[in-house]
């Protein structure tokens, strides 16, 4: 009983000493009416990478999922921690194959028919582009982080990362439609207190943005799908 009790109370504890981090993006130099007209600020990631790397944490193996319905995956974004995992279901009247081979961990999960499922894991940290091998329209993110305080924005673009523990930590910032060099230039180094910290409003600009082609898995350009592939790739 003892121990038991020593054990709840360090794990209450420490939870008290964990703290949120919250703050508010924006878009801005958009072409998408969804930006534009409706406000909608979603998509963007956010991590916190301790600056002491000899005090990172176990990170808890995580699985979230992606479905693939109308010829779309959803949802588009998503963050894991490294060592998580992606269900991907099937859930159109016809066959997919999700595959990445454009940047961060190449994979392939090969073609797969309607209303079933595969999944991966992803073992290391980067930005996973992920495509279908037949419909050429379907994308998805999957950024995959070496820690496990991070957050994917919603559509009002307010964020808080929570349990993050007091320290110094460098902020991470992701975004599809926004330029490398203008994401770096929006990170910094933040201390979080134990009280939690709010971070001042992230505007990100799309301005130069230019969607970049994608082949299929082999490095060619797609063929019209048809039949049991669900018609044309639009």
């Amino acid at each position: 009983m003892t121990w038991r009790w020593l054990i709840c109370f360090s794990l209450a504890a420490a939870n008290l000493r964990a703290a949120t981090v919250s703050g508010q993006v924006e878009l801005t130099n958009s072409l998408d009416p969804m930006v534009q007209k409706h406000k909608n600020y979603s998509g963007v990631v956010l991590w916190l990478e301790q600056v002491d790397r000899s005090a990172l944490p176990a990170i808890a193996p995580k699985t979230v999922k992606v479905v693939q319905q109308d010829k779309h995956f959803l949802p588009h974004v998503v963050a894991i921690p490294v060592g998580g995992t992606v269900d991907l279901p099937n859930n159109d009247p016809f066959w997919h194959n999700a595959f990445s081979n454009f940047s961060g961990e190449p994979f392939d999960i090969g073609l797969y028919a309607p209303h079933t499922s595969r999944s991966h894991t992803f073992r290391h940290a980067g930005i996973v582009r992920v495509f279908c091998n037949i419909h050429s329209t379907m994308s998805a993110i999957i950024a995959v982080v070496p820690t496990p305080y991070y957050v994917v924005t919603p559509e009002e673009g307010k964020f808080g990362i929570p349990n993050v523990p007091p320290g110094d930590y460098q902020l991470r910032i992701f975004y599809e439609r926004a330029l490398p060099a203008n994401l770096k230039f929006l990170e910094r180094r933040v201390t979080v207190p134990e009280a939690g910290l709010a971070l001042p409003l992230i505007s990100i600009s799309e301005t130069g943005y230019a969607p970049a082609p994608h082949l299929d898995k082999h490095g060619k350009p797609y063929a019209p799908a048809s039949g049991l592939y669900g018609g044309n790739t639009q």
